[in-house]
Protein backbone atom coordinates (compact mmCIF):
# COMPACT_ATOMS: atom_id res chain seq x y z
CA UNK A 1 0.00 0.00 0.00
CA UNK A 2 1.54 3.36 -0.73
CA UNK A 3 1.90 6.31 1.42
CA UNK A 4 -0.46 8.90 1.67
CA UNK A 5 -1.53 12.14 4.12
CA UNK A 6 -3.72 11.65 7.50
CA UNK A 7 -7.28 13.51 7.42
CA UNK A 8 -5.94 16.56 7.72
CA UNK A 9 -3.90 16.50 4.89
CA UNK A 10 -0.38 17.05 7.12
CA UNK A 11 1.89 14.80 7.33
CA UNK A 12 3.04 11.56 4.64
CA UNK A 13 1.87 8.50 6.74
CA UNK A 14 2.93 5.35 5.67
CA UNK A 15 1.25 2.31 5.06
CA UNK A 16 2.05 -1.37 4.96
CA UNK A 17 4.94 -2.32 2.90
CA UNK A 18 3.83 -5.18 0.27
CA UNK A 19 6.16 -8.02 -0.61
CA UNK A 20 6.36 -6.60 -4.34
CA UNK A 21 8.05 -3.38 -2.75
CA UNK A 22 10.61 -5.16 -0.59
CA UNK A 23 11.47 -7.06 -3.84
CA UNK A 24 11.97 -3.93 -5.18
CA UNK A 25 14.20 -2.37 -2.48
CA UNK A 26 16.02 -5.09 -2.10
CA UNK A 27 16.94 -5.58 -5.48
CA UNK A 28 17.60 -2.10 -6.16
CA UNK A 29 20.34 -2.42 -3.20
CA UNK A 30 21.51 -5.70 -4.61
CA UNK A 31 22.33 -3.44 -8.00
CA UNK A 32 24.27 -1.05 -6.26
CA UNK A 33 26.42 -3.51 -4.78
CA UNK A 34 27.07 -5.18 -7.87
CA UNK A 35 27.77 -2.12 -9.87
CA UNK A 36 30.09 -0.86 -7.09
CA UNK A 37 32.20 -4.47 -7.15
CA UNK A 38 32.44 -4.08 -11.15
CA UNK A 39 33.33 -0.60 -11.16
CA UNK A 40 35.80 -1.89 -8.56
CA UNK A 41 37.25 -4.59 -10.31
CA UNK A 42 37.41 -2.80 -13.71
CA UNK A 43 38.97 0.35 -12.31
CA UNK A 44 41.67 -1.49 -10.46
CA UNK A 45 42.33 -3.76 -13.59
CA UNK A 46 42.68 -0.63 -15.65
CA UNK A 47 45.06 1.04 -13.09
CA UNK A 48 47.10 -1.97 -13.26
CA UNK A 49 47.60 -2.17 -16.94
CA UNK A 50 48.21 1.34 -17.55
CA UNK A 51 51.82 1.40 -18.50
CA UNK A 52 54.33 4.61 -17.88
CA UNK A 53 51.61 6.17 -16.27
CA UNK A 54 52.39 9.40 -14.52
CA UNK A 55 51.69 9.75 -11.01
CA UNK A 56 48.58 12.14 -12.14
CA UNK A 57 46.86 9.67 -13.94
CA UNK A 58 47.97 6.78 -10.94
CA UNK A 59 46.02 9.08 -8.39
CA UNK A 60 42.92 10.00 -10.63
CA UNK A 61 42.25 5.94 -11.14
CA UNK A 62 42.75 5.63 -7.28
CA UNK A 63 40.34 8.46 -6.50
CA UNK A 64 37.41 6.34 -8.94
CA UNK A 65 38.54 3.24 -8.00
CA UNK A 66 37.42 4.29 -4.17
CA UNK A 67 34.68 7.04 -4.97
CA UNK A 68 32.47 5.49 -7.83
CA UNK A 69 31.80 2.07 -5.95
CA UNK A 70 30.79 3.68 -2.67
CA UNK A 71 28.57 5.80 -4.68
CA UNK A 72 26.90 3.57 -6.41
CA UNK A 73 26.02 1.29 -3.65
CA UNK A 74 24.94 4.44 -1.96
CA UNK A 75 23.05 5.11 -4.81
CA UNK A 76 21.64 1.58 -4.27
CA UNK A 77 20.67 2.07 -1.17
CA UNK A 78 18.86 5.23 -1.93
CA UNK A 79 16.84 4.43 -4.37
CA UNK A 80 15.33 1.34 -1.83
CA UNK A 81 14.47 4.14 0.45
CA UNK A 82 12.66 5.96 -2.02
CA UNK A 83 11.36 2.80 -3.22
CA UNK A 84 9.65 2.04 0.42
CA UNK A 85 6.74 4.22 1.60
CA UNK A 86 8.13 5.93 4.37
CA UNK A 87 6.58 9.08 6.40
CA UNK A 88 7.55 12.38 5.66
CA UNK A 89 10.10 12.19 9.14
CA UNK A 90 11.75 8.92 8.07
CA UNK A 91 12.11 10.18 4.41
CA UNK A 92 13.67 13.16 5.37
CA UNK A 93 16.00 11.22 8.70
CA UNK A 94 16.75 8.76 5.53
CA UNK A 95 17.71 11.78 2.71
CA UNK A 96 19.95 13.31 5.95
CA UNK A 97 21.88 10.33 6.46
CA UNK A 98 22.54 9.58 3.19
CA UNK A 99 23.51 12.43 2.06
CA UNK A 100 25.46 13.11 4.91
CA UNK A 101 27.21 9.31 3.99
CA UNK A 102 27.89 10.57 0.28
CA UNK A 103 29.50 13.83 1.69
CA UNK A 104 31.63 12.20 4.10
CA UNK A 105 32.77 9.35 2.04
CA UNK A 106 33.37 12.11 -1.18
CA UNK A 107 35.50 14.29 1.36
CA UNK A 108 37.90 11.59 2.89
CA UNK A 109 38.46 9.90 -0.33
CA UNK A 110 39.36 13.47 -1.74
CA UNK A 111 41.31 14.18 1.11
CA UNK A 112 43.54 11.01 0.81
CA UNK A 113 43.90 11.36 -3.06
CA UNK A 114 44.71 14.75 -2.45
CA UNK A 115 47.46 14.21 0.22
CA UNK A 116 48.90 11.56 -1.75
CA UNK A 117 48.95 13.85 -4.79
CA UNK A 118 50.53 16.65 -3.20
CA UNK A 119 53.40 13.97 -1.57
CA UNK A 120 53.50 12.41 -4.73
CA UNK A 121 54.11 15.91 -6.47
CA UNK A 122 56.48 16.83 -3.56
CA UNK A 123 59.01 13.49 -4.30
CA UNK A 124 59.02 14.44 -7.96
CA UNK A 125 60.07 18.16 -7.59
CA UNK A 126 62.99 17.46 -5.22
CA UNK A 127 63.88 14.00 -6.89
CA UNK A 128 64.08 12.70 -3.56
CA UNK A 129 62.00 9.68 -1.56
CA UNK A 130 61.32 11.78 1.62
CA UNK A 131 58.06 13.36 2.32
CA UNK A 132 57.24 16.54 2.94
CA UNK A 133 54.17 16.12 5.47
CA UNK A 134 53.61 20.15 6.25
CA UNK A 135 51.97 19.78 2.89
CA UNK A 136 50.17 16.89 2.78
CA UNK A 137 48.71 17.73 6.37
CA UNK A 138 47.67 20.96 5.35
CA UNK A 139 46.41 19.79 1.97
CA UNK A 140 44.07 17.44 3.78
CA UNK A 141 42.88 19.50 6.35
CA UNK A 142 41.52 22.11 3.76
CA UNK A 143 39.66 19.16 1.84
CA UNK A 144 38.06 18.24 4.93
CA UNK A 145 37.16 21.83 6.53
CA UNK A 146 35.49 22.47 2.78
CA UNK A 147 33.61 18.96 2.86
CA UNK A 148 32.67 19.77 6.75
CA UNK A 149 30.96 23.08 5.20
CA UNK A 150 29.53 21.50 2.60
CA UNK A 151 28.03 18.70 4.46
CA UNK A 152 26.09 21.50 7.21
CA UNK A 153 25.46 23.37 4.06
CA UNK A 154 23.90 20.35 2.31
CA UNK A 155 21.59 19.49 6.07
CA UNK A 156 20.07 23.21 6.06
CA UNK A 157 22.50 24.47 8.75
CA UNK A 158 23.67 28.33 8.22
CA UNK A 159 27.08 28.15 8.06
CA UNK A 160 27.43 31.93 7.58
CA UNK A 161 27.52 32.25 11.56
CA UNK A 162 29.87 29.42 11.80
CA UNK A 163 32.46 31.04 10.24
CA UNK A 164 32.24 34.43 11.98
CA UNK A 165 32.80 32.93 15.09
CA UNK A 166 35.63 30.69 14.08
CA UNK A 167 37.35 33.93 12.47
CA UNK A 168 36.60 35.33 16.03
CA UNK A 169 38.02 32.02 17.80
CA UNK A 170 41.02 31.81 15.31
CA UNK A 171 42.05 35.12 16.50
CA UNK A 172 41.88 33.81 20.27
CA UNK A 173 43.74 30.72 18.77
CA UNK A 174 46.26 32.24 16.91
CA UNK A 175 47.73 33.94 20.06
CA UNK A 176 47.41 31.29 22.68
CA UNK A 177 49.61 29.17 19.82
CA UNK A 178 51.94 31.79 18.55
CA UNK A 179 55.39 29.68 19.02
CA UNK A 180 53.19 26.72 17.08
CA UNK A 181 52.39 28.64 14.14
CA UNK A 182 56.08 30.32 14.11
CA UNK A 183 57.05 26.93 13.20
CA UNK A 184 54.28 25.92 11.03
CA UNK A 185 54.82 29.20 8.73
CA UNK A 186 58.63 28.44 9.17
CA UNK A 187 58.13 25.42 7.82
CA UNK A 188 56.28 26.16 4.83
CA UNK A 189 58.62 29.07 4.44
CA UNK A 190 61.33 26.56 3.93
CA UNK A 191 59.76 23.91 1.59
CA UNK A 192 58.38 26.86 -0.49
CA UNK A 193 61.76 28.23 -1.45
CA UNK A 194 62.59 25.03 -2.43
CA UNK A 195 66.16 25.68 -1.14
CA UNK A 196 66.02 22.49 1.42
CA UNK A 197 64.11 19.72 0.55
CA UNK A 198 63.70 16.16 1.79
CA UNK A 199 66.88 13.77 1.30
CA UNK A 200 69.09 16.87 1.23
CA UNK A 201 72.64 17.15 3.18
CA UNK A 202 72.83 20.24 5.12
CA UNK A 203 74.85 21.47 8.41
CA UNK A 204 73.45 24.25 10.17
CA UNK A 205 76.00 27.17 11.19
CA UNK A 206 76.75 25.01 15.06
CA UNK A 207 78.06 22.51 12.92
CA UNK A 208 74.71 19.91 13.13
CA UNK A 209 74.81 17.85 9.91
CA UNK A 210 72.78 14.89 8.71
CA UNK A 211 69.90 14.45 6.01
CA UNK A 212 66.67 16.27 5.90
CA UNK A 213 64.21 13.37 6.47
CA UNK A 214 60.88 14.96 6.84
CA UNK A 215 59.65 18.74 7.59
CA UNK A 216 56.29 18.80 9.44
CA UNK A 217 53.94 21.26 10.79
CA UNK A 218 56.46 21.58 13.73
CA UNK A 219 59.88 20.77 13.17
CA UNK A 220 62.11 19.30 10.71
CA UNK A 221 63.79 15.51 11.20
CA UNK A 222 67.69 15.29 10.39
CA UNK A 223 69.34 12.16 10.22
CA UNK A 224 72.60 12.05 11.23
CA UNK A 225 75.57 9.81 9.73
CA UNK A 226 75.83 8.06 12.57
CA UNK A 227 71.25 7.13 11.76
CA UNK A 228 70.24 9.15 15.03
CA UNK A 229 67.00 11.58 14.63
CA UNK A 230 68.17 14.86 15.28
CA UNK A 231 64.80 17.03 15.85
CA UNK A 232 64.87 20.74 14.62
CA UNK A 233 62.43 23.02 15.35
CA UNK A 234 61.25 25.04 11.74
CA UNK A 235 62.07 29.00 13.42
CA UNK A 236 65.14 27.10 14.52
CA UNK A 237 66.24 26.18 11.05
CA UNK A 238 64.37 28.72 9.37
CA UNK A 239 67.36 31.16 11.02
CA UNK A 240 70.02 29.44 11.11
CA UNK A 241 73.04 29.71 8.41
CA UNK A 242 72.54 26.61 6.63
CA UNK A 243 74.99 24.78 4.14
CA UNK A 244 73.59 22.71 1.58
CA UNK A 245 75.42 20.19 0.07
CA UNK A 246 72.81 18.79 -2.76
CA UNK A 247 72.26 21.95 -4.46
CA UNK A 248 72.95 23.35 -6.96
CA UNK A 249 74.34 19.73 -7.40
CA UNK A 250 75.41 16.66 -5.05
CA UNK A 251 78.93 16.48 -6.08
CA UNK A 252 81.49 17.91 -3.88
CA UNK A 253 85.50 18.30 -4.70
CA UNK A 254 87.96 16.52 -1.88
CA UNK A 255 91.29 18.27 -1.04
CA UNK A 256 93.93 15.91 0.09
CA UNK A 257 97.04 17.73 1.56
CA UNK A 258 100.34 16.10 0.95
CA UNK A 259 104.08 16.64 1.52
CA UNK A 260 107.18 15.36 0.07
CA UNK A 261 110.73 15.98 0.72
CA UNK A 262 112.93 18.62 -1.03
CA UNK A 263 114.80 15.91 -2.54
CA UNK A 264 111.89 14.99 -4.43
CA UNK A 265 111.41 15.65 -8.30
CA UNK A 266 108.20 17.49 -8.62
CA UNK A 267 107.06 16.53 -11.94
CA UNK A 268 107.79 13.15 -11.13
CA UNK A 269 105.54 13.85 -7.54
CA UNK A 270 102.43 15.41 -9.90
CA UNK A 271 102.33 12.66 -12.40
CA UNK A 272 102.16 9.99 -9.83
CA UNK A 273 99.58 11.89 -7.48
CA UNK A 274 97.43 12.33 -10.71
CA UNK A 275 97.72 8.74 -11.58
CA UNK A 276 96.87 7.65 -8.75
CA UNK A 277 94.01 9.81 -8.51
CA UNK A 278 92.75 8.70 -11.44
CA UNK A 279 92.56 5.14 -10.34
CA UNK A 280 90.75 6.32 -7.20
CA UNK A 281 88.38 7.67 -9.36
CA UNK A 282 87.61 4.97 -11.41
CA UNK A 283 87.62 2.15 -9.05
CA UNK A 284 86.46 3.48 -5.82
CA UNK A 285 82.24 3.39 -5.37
CA UNK A 286 81.19 7.36 -4.54
CA UNK A 287 83.87 8.88 -6.85
CA UNK A 288 83.31 10.45 -9.90
CA UNK A 289 84.76 8.28 -12.86
CA UNK A 290 86.61 10.43 -15.66
CA UNK A 291 86.95 13.13 -13.66
CA UNK A 292 90.96 14.02 -14.12
CA UNK A 293 92.58 15.02 -10.62
CA UNK A 294 95.36 17.86 -10.32
CA UNK A 295 97.68 18.75 -8.06
CA UNK A 296 98.56 22.38 -6.97
CA UNK A 297 102.01 22.80 -5.16
CA UNK A 298 101.01 25.82 -2.07
CA UNK A 299 104.32 26.38 -0.03
CA UNK A 300 107.86 25.78 0.99
CA UNK A 301 107.11 23.76 4.60
CA UNK A 302 109.27 22.91 7.13
CA UNK A 303 110.19 19.87 6.20
CA UNK A 304 109.68 19.49 2.48
CA UNK A 305 107.14 20.60 0.03
CA UNK A 306 103.24 20.45 0.91
CA UNK A 307 100.61 20.25 -2.22
CA UNK A 308 97.10 19.34 -2.16
CA UNK A 309 95.53 16.75 -4.77
CA UNK A 310 91.93 17.84 -6.41
CA UNK A 311 89.69 14.67 -6.60
CA UNK A 312 85.73 14.48 -7.04
CA UNK A 313 83.02 12.97 -5.11
CA UNK A 314 79.64 11.89 -5.95
CA UNK A 315 78.33 12.98 -2.69
CA UNK A 316 79.80 14.80 0.58
CA UNK A 317 79.30 11.66 2.36
CA UNK A 318 81.58 9.86 0.08
CA UNK A 319 84.41 11.40 0.36
CA UNK A 320 85.46 9.75 3.27
CA UNK A 321 85.97 6.46 1.63
CA UNK A 322 88.03 8.23 -1.21
CA UNK A 323 90.11 9.92 0.84
CA UNK A 324 90.69 6.58 2.68
CA UNK A 325 91.78 4.70 -0.60
CA UNK A 326 93.68 7.15 -2.19
CA UNK A 327 96.24 8.03 0.66
CA UNK A 328 96.17 3.97 1.11
CA UNK A 329 97.17 3.76 -3.00
CA UNK A 330 99.54 7.19 -2.86
CA UNK A 331 101.38 5.92 0.10
CA UNK A 332 102.23 2.76 -1.69
CA UNK A 333 103.31 4.04 -5.21
CA UNK A 334 104.95 7.11 -3.24
CA UNK A 335 107.57 3.70 -1.58
CA UNK A 336 107.71 1.94 -4.84
CA UNK A 337 108.73 5.52 -6.68
CA UNK A 338 111.01 6.02 -3.88
CA UNK A 339 109.46 9.29 -2.95
CA UNK A 340 109.94 10.67 0.85
CA UNK A 341 107.17 11.67 2.65
CA UNK A 342 107.94 14.22 5.63
CA UNK A 343 106.71 13.27 8.83
CA UNK A 344 103.74 15.60 9.10
CA UNK A 345 99.73 15.78 9.60
CA UNK A 346 97.91 15.43 6.17
CA UNK A 347 95.04 17.10 6.68
CA UNK A 348 91.50 16.28 4.41
CA UNK A 349 89.90 19.50 3.54
CA UNK A 350 86.72 18.50 1.32
CA UNK A 351 85.57 21.93 -0.50
CA UNK A 352 82.98 22.46 0.21
CA UNK A 353 82.75 19.55 3.34
CA UNK A 354 81.09 19.64 6.53
CA UNK A 355 83.81 17.62 8.75
CA UNK A 356 87.29 18.42 7.71
CA UNK A 357 89.36 16.01 9.87
CA UNK A 358 93.04 15.39 10.72
CA UNK A 359 94.60 12.20 9.75
CA UNK A 360 98.21 11.48 11.63
CA UNK A 361 100.15 9.19 9.77
CA UNK A 362 103.57 8.22 11.32
CA UNK A 363 105.90 7.40 8.37
CA UNK A 364 109.14 9.34 8.96
CA UNK A 365 111.25 10.81 6.30
CA UNK A 366 113.45 8.01 4.17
Amino acid sequence: MAAGRDSKGGEIVAGPVSLQEWIVAIAEIGTGVLVALMLRTALRRLASRAPGSRWVRDELLLALGSLLPWTAAIAGVWAAALTLPLNSSWRNDADNGLLALTVLTATLIVARVAGDTVRAGAQARSGMAGSATIFVNITRIVVLAIGFLVLLDGLGVAITPLLTALGVGGLAVALALQDTLTNLFAGVHILAAGKIQPGDFIQLDNGMQGHVVDTNWRNTTIRQLPNNLVIVPNSTLASSVVTNYYRPEAEVSVSVQVGVSYDSDLEHVERVSCEVGREIMEEVAGAVPGYQPSVRYQEFGESGVNFSVNLRAAQITNQYVIVHEFIKLLHSRFRDEGIEIPYQALSIMPSPGPEPRVIETAGASR
